[in-house]
């Protein structure tokens, strides 16, 4: 199996983002497909797209590239809260982003001394909040310590 595996690296290529098969270049958004969207080393998205396995094995990376972000970014602010609020701010990441969460200043000033009801208030009081709704309110019962 290994010799097949080069040779299809070799002759389909690793590609690490979506492109379109028929033209091989890589997908903007908003650009019309001509062929199947694909990705990897050849794998037809649009006819075959990804096992459930897959994609949990996606998330998981995704999360640990998310809770290491935040680290960076707001350090020991993130690190000190309690697991559920870390749960509730990486929720929020990938909702939204991690720039975007950034900017929840007076969210994040709560968070630094640990007062987690303010923080919880101050996330709810956003337009990403009006936005998501039940999300909002299931995350902002994380950051106050609930499950």
């Amino acid at each position: 199996m290994s010799d097949l595996i080069d040779d299809l690296i070799r002759d389909e290529a690793l590609r690490l983002y979506p492109y379109d098969d028929h033209t091989g270049k890589p997908l903007r958004e908003h650009d019309k497909v001509l062929g199947k969207i694909t990705i990897g080393i050849g794998r037809n998205l649009t006819d075959r797209g990804l096992t459930k396995s897959e994609a949990m094995f996606l998330l998981v990376n995704d999360i640990n590239i998310v809770e290491a972000e935040l680290i960076e970014r707001a350090g020991e602010v993130f690190v000190q809260c309690h697991d559920n609020a870390q749960r509730a701010l990486m929720n929020m990441a990938f909702n939204m982003g991690l720039p975007r969460l950034m900017k929840f200043e007076n969210m994040w000033a709560a968070l630094a001394v640990e007062d987690y009801e303010l923080a919880a208030k101050e996330a709810l009081d956003s337009k990403w909040a009006r936005q998501v709704g039940d999300r909002a309110e299931r995350i902002a019962d994380l950051i106050r310590g609930g499950k």
